[in-house]
C-alpha cells in the first residue's frame, strides 16, 4: 500500500497543472506575459544587421550618429542623406529552434522528448529577448547627423526548476526554486544629434572625435525588483511561497550621452570605438506604480487542497517618481573600408547586465563584396554577450540616389530551422 507521500507525488505527476503547480509557476506565467506584450528594440540599418552588427569602423552619413559619431570627423565618412524608414526587429531565445517547436508542440511527449527538452535549457534558464528598433527620420551632412528613433527591448529569464515541474511533476523531498529569474522591459524614443570633428591629420592619417546627444522620451517600462518563490514537497504535503514586486510607469523623459574615436590610418584601413550611453538619465513621471503578490502555503495534501487554504495577497499602489539608466556599452571596430571586398570586426563590452545587454563580450564579423556596384552581398557571423550564435546574410540594390538594403539572421548550422528566433532589417534612402 502507498504511504501519503507516495500518493501525493502520483497524482500530482498524473495532473500536471493542477492548483498547486499553478501558484509555484505564477511568477513564472508573469514573466511570459511580459514578454509577449512588450516592445522591441534592436538594429535597424540593414548594412550593419547583414554584417552581423559589425559596424563601427564603417558607419557613414547618418549611420555614423547610431554607431560612431566620430567617423563624421573624417572626410570619406561625411555624406549627404536622408533615410526614409528603417526598421530592425529580433525575438529570440537561448534554448529552442524552429526544429524543435515543430517537432515537439502539440506532440504527446516520452521520457527520452523530456530528457532532451530539459538539456537544451541552460543550468541559468531559459532567456527570452525581443529587441527592435525603428527610425523615423535619419539625415546627414557634412559633419552632422540628426536620428529620431523608437527603441523597445524586453529581456525575461525563467528558471529551468520551472520547467522540469512542468515536464516531469515534482518528487518527494524535490524543492523548486525560482532563482535567477528575471524580467525587464523598457520602451523609449530619442531623438540624436551627432557631431563629428577632426583632430589630426598627416597625409591620408586621420584621427576624430565625436559625441551623439539624445533627448529620451520614455514610452514604458516595467521591471521585477524583487523576485522569490518555491515549493517543496514533504512526508506531511506541499510547502510553498512566493513574493513578486514590480514597478511600471508609462511616460518619462531624460537623455543620453555617446562618445566616440575614430582613426584612419590610410585610405585601407579605419579603427574606430564608440562609448553608448557614457551619461544616460530617465525619469519616469507618469503612471508610476508598485504591483505586488504574494502567496503561501503549508502541508498542503491533495485531501485539503482547496482555494482557501492558500493565503495570498496583491496590490496596484502609485509609487513616487523614479528613474533609472541605458546600459552603458564600450565597441571597438577595425575595418577595411575600400576596394570592392569590404570586411569589419567589432568587439562589445558591457559593464554589468542590464535589458539588452551583457557584461560577457561580443564579437561580430562581417563582409561585404561587390559583384556590380549595384548590388552588394553581405554577410556576418555573431557570438557571445547575451546572443545566440548566429550567421547573417543581406543584400540590397543601390540605384543612384536610391537605396534600399535588407538583411536577415539564422542559426549556427545556417539554416532557418536552427534559428532560435526572427531576426531582419530594412532600410530606404536617399544619398545625394
Amino acid at each position: 500500500m502507498k504511504s501519503s507521500h507516495d500518493k501525493i507525488c502520483v497524482t500530482i505527476n498524473r495532473m500536471g497543472f493542477m492548483k498547486t503547480i499553478k501558484i509555484t509557476l505564477i511568477i513564472a506565467l508573469a514573466l511570459m506575459l511580459l514578454s509577449s506584450t512588450a516592445l522591441a528594440g534592436g538594429n535597424s540599418t540593414a548594412r550593419s544587421v547583414a554584417m552581423g552588427g559589425a559596424y563601427t569602423a564603417l558607419a557613414k552619413g547618418s549611420d555614423a550618429g547610431k554607431y560612431n559619431p566620430a567617423n563624421l570627423g573624417l572626410s570619406d565618412y561625411r555624406q549627404t542623406g536622408l533615410e526614409i524608414i528603417g526598421v530592425g526587429a529580433d525575438i529570440s531565445n537561448n534554448s529552442f529552434s524552429l526544429g524543435d517547436y515543430n517537432d515537439y508542440s502539440g506532440a504527446l511527449l516520452t521520457s527520452e522528448d523530456k530528457e532532451y527538452i530539459l538539456g537544451k535549457i541552460p543550468s541559468e534558464g531559459l532567456k527570452l529577448s525581443i529587441d527592435a528598433e525603428v527610425t523615423a527620420l535619419s539625415l546627414s551632412t557634412g559633419s552632422y547627423a540628426f536620428n529620431i528613433t523608437g527603441v523597445g527591448i524586453a529581456d525575461v529569464n525563467m528558471s529551468r526548476d520551472i520547467f522540469e515541474l512542468i515536464l516531469n511533476g515534482n518528487a518527494f523531498a524535490d524543492t523548486i526554486s525560482v532563482d535567477g529569474s528575471y524580467s525587464d522591459l523598457v520602451s523609449y524614443a530619442t531623438a540624436g544629434l551627432s557631431y563629428g570633428m577632426p583632430v589630426y591629420s598627416r597625409g591620408t592619417r586621420q584621427l576624430a572625435v565625436g559625441a551623439t546627444f539624445k533627448y529620451i522620451r520614455g514610452i514604458a517600462i516595467e521591471e521585477v525588483v524583487e523576485m522569490t518563490g518555491m515549493a517543496a514537497t514533504y512526508a506531511t504535503g506541499f510547502s510553498g511561497e512566493g513574493h513578486l514586486v514590480a514597478q511600471t510607469a508609462t511616460g518619462g523623459k531624460g537623455y543620453a550621452l555617446d562618445l566616440g574615436a575614430a582613426l584612419k590610418l590610410n585610405d585601407t584601413y579605419t579603427i574606430g570605438a564608440c562609448l553608448k550611453n557614457f551619461f544616460s538619465h530617465i525619469t519616469w513621471n507618469n503612471e508610476t506604480e508598485e504591483h505586488g503578490y504574494d502567496f503561501s502555503f503549508d502541508t498542503m495534501t491533495v485531501d485539503n487542497m482547496e482555494d482557501d487554504y492558500i493565503v495570498s495577497d496583491d496590490y496596484s499602489v502609485p509609487i513616487d517618481d523614479f528613474s533609472s539608466n541605458l546600459p552603458s556599452t564600450l565597441t571597438v571596430g577595425f575595418a577595411k573600408t575600400s576596394g570592392k571586398l569590404l570586411w569589419a570586426v567589432d568587439w562589445q563590452q558591457g559593464f554589468h547586465r542590464n535589458t539588452g545587454v551583457s557584461s560577457k563580450p561580443l564579437i561580430s564579423t562581417g563582409a561585404q563584396y561587390h559583384i556590380i556596384s549595384l548590388i552588394p552581398l553581405r554577410a556576418g557571423f555573431t557570438t557571445g554577450g547575451n546572443r545566440n550564435t548566429t550567421f547573417s546574410l543581406g543584400s540590397g540594390f543601390n540605384l543612384s540616389p536610391v537605396y534600399l538594403d535588407y538583411a536577415f539572421v539564422t542559426g549556427s548550422p545556417f539554416s532557418g530551422y536552427a534559428s532560435k528566433g526572427v531576426n531582419f532589417a530594412f532600410s530606404l534612402g536617399i544619398h545625394f
